[in-house]
C-alpha cells in the first residue's frame, strides 16, 4: 500500500511499518533521533540516505506527526517489551557463563577483561 506520493512514493507501508522506500529503514527508525533532536544531516549520514530521502522522510513525520507518534510509541513498548522478555530468558545463561572459567590459554584476556569491567562500575 502506497502511503505518500509524489514522484515516486518515497515512504511505503511494509510488514515493518512506514518505511523509507528501497530501504529497510523505518520512520520508528528515523524518529529515535529525531525525538533525540539530531540534525537532519546526522540523520541522513547515519543511514545513508540521500538528501531526497530524508527529506521525504522528516517531511512525512512533520506532516503526519500524529500518527507517526502515535505508531512509534506503540514500536516502543513492543521493543521494550522484547528487551525484558530476553532478559528473563536469558538470565540464567548469562549467571551460568558469568561464573565458567576461561578456556585455556585465555586467562591474561580474561584477567584484561574482568579489569576493564571493574573499571567500568567503580
Amino acid at each position: 500500500m502506497t502511503v505518500a506520493s509524489n514522484k515516486q512514493s518515497a515512504i511505503i507501508r511494509t510488514e515493518r511499518g512506514l518505511t523509507i522506500a528501497g530501504t529497510r529503514i523505518t520512520l520508528y527508525d528515523v524518529m529515535d533521533y529525531v525525538t533525540a533532536q539530531y540534525p537532519p544531516k546526522f540523520i541522513r549520514s547515519l543511514f545513508n540516505l540521500t538528501d531526497e530521502q530524508i527529506n521525504a522522510a522528516l517531511t512525512y513525520i512533520e506532516i503526519n506527526r500524529a500518527q507517526v507518534e502515535a505508531e512509534y510509541q506503540i514500536v516502543l513498548k513492543e521493543a521494550e517489551e522484547l528487551r525484558q522478555y530476553y532478559e528473563e530468558q536469558n538470565r540464567d545463561l548469562i549467571a551460568r557463563l558469568a561464573t565458567k572459567p576461561p578456556k585455556p590459554g585465555m586467562e591474561a584476556a580474561w584477567e584484561k577483561l574482568q579489569a576493564q569491567k571493574a573499571k567500568h562500575q567503580a
